[in-house]
């Protein structure tokens, strides 16, 4: 993320047409209320999804066997039916009985789809081949993309000229407070996987990880310099990633980017995680918006379901909804890294 003055700068131009869409986008909530809803499935899965819903929405959830299915009609009246696995028998009790609900005006969705919809979030856990092929979006409007580019050269360029005085304020004042280079490198995992070299203001002591290795940042870290947690906390530290940027290695907004080392442990913790690569990084994201900071292998699988869903819907309007919640997260000093 960048300063206050560069993400208002940025997106000044786009304005006007944030006032026609932010209304629309501002309905859009992470807990939606559902007055009453029943989960089908049964096994470990179901039982994931019902926790997940119960935590995320003020619905009234109930679990239902598959072989109940049948009794939901005259039992109570649902305003929706989840289903964990769609694969039910066509001529089956089960079929008929989600037949007469649908017509009747019960909604019917997916586990995946209703997840979707309700947490901002792709639900991994119940991910499939199939879901990927026939799910919209995946990949986004090419026409964006370009768009999205011109846009990305054009800021970049003018914020480079407007922030210099003020990075040139900055390395001076790690410079003087502490020993070490003034701008930090580190190889990141980018497009397609890709690696790059992602440049920040050091705001770590020089060689932090000398003894302990690859370790997650943090919060509070006890690495960080006193300038360098300062520029931590109002982001000041991800100036130089403009020049990411330029070089088109980064964008203003996508998924955050990875260190390589910690990308091998996560493809072989957290499933589909290489999914998140389909898009191009970017310095600040949804996942970056709406969940704190992480630092373990459970975070990264959470922060991969807001990267997943970013890259299935992208678009102008998703966009503008992460900066506005990246200029109330800077104007806290608060929020993810």
């Amino acid at each position: 993320m960048i300063t206050i003055l560069s993400i208002v700068l940025s997106f000044f131009l786009l304005g006007v047409v944030a006032l026609l869409v932010i209304k629309p986008i501002a309905q859009m909530r992470t807990h939606r209320r559902v007055e009453e809803m029943a989960i089908v499935g049964s096994g470990l899965m179901a039982r994931k999804l019902l926790h997940e819903f119960t935590d995320q929405s003020e619905a009234m959830c109930h679990a239902v066997q598959y072989d109940e299915i049948g009794k939901l009609p005259q039992q109570r009246s649902f305003s929706k039916i989840v289903l964990v696995d769609r694969n039910i028998p066509e001529d089956g009790e089960a079929a008929r009985a989600l037949l007469t609900l649908k017509l009747s005006g019960v909604k019917i969705e997916s586990a995946v789809e209703s997840f979707e919809k309700m947490s901002g979030r792709i639900w991994t856990d119940g991910l499939s081949s199939d879901w990927f092929i026939f799910a919209d979006g995946f990949p986004p409007s090419m026409f964006y993309l370009k768009l999205k580019r011109g846009m990305d050269v054009v800021f970049a360029i003018i914020l480079l000229i407007l922030t210099a005085p003020l990075m040139i304020v900055v390395a001076a004042i790690i410079k003087l407070n502490s020993a070490g280079p003034v701008i930090f490198k580190q190889e990141r995992v980018g497009y397609r996987g890709s690696a790059f070299i992602l440049y920040k203001f050091r705001s770590m002591v020089h060689d932090a990880e000398t003894t302990t290795g690859p370790i997650w940042a943090r919060s509070e870290d006890d690495r960080a310099t006193p300038i360098g947690s300062f520029l931590r906390k109002w982001r000041l530290d991800e100036l130089p990633q403009m020049v990411n940027v330029l070089r088109g290695e980064m964008s203003f907004i996508g998924p955050r980017p990875e260190r390589p080392y910690f990308v091998n442990i996560l493809r072989d913790s957290v499933p589909h995680y290489d999914l998140r690569h389909y898009v191009k990084p970017g310095i600040s994201g949804w996942a970056q918006v709406m969940y704190q900071y992480g630092a373990s292998i459970e975070d990264a699988h959470r922060k991969l379901q807001y990267d997943l869903y970013y890259s299935k819907n992208i678009s102008l309007k998703l966009d503008l909804l992460i900066v506005f919640k990246t200029i109330k997260v800077m104007l806290t000093g608060k929020g993810a890294r």
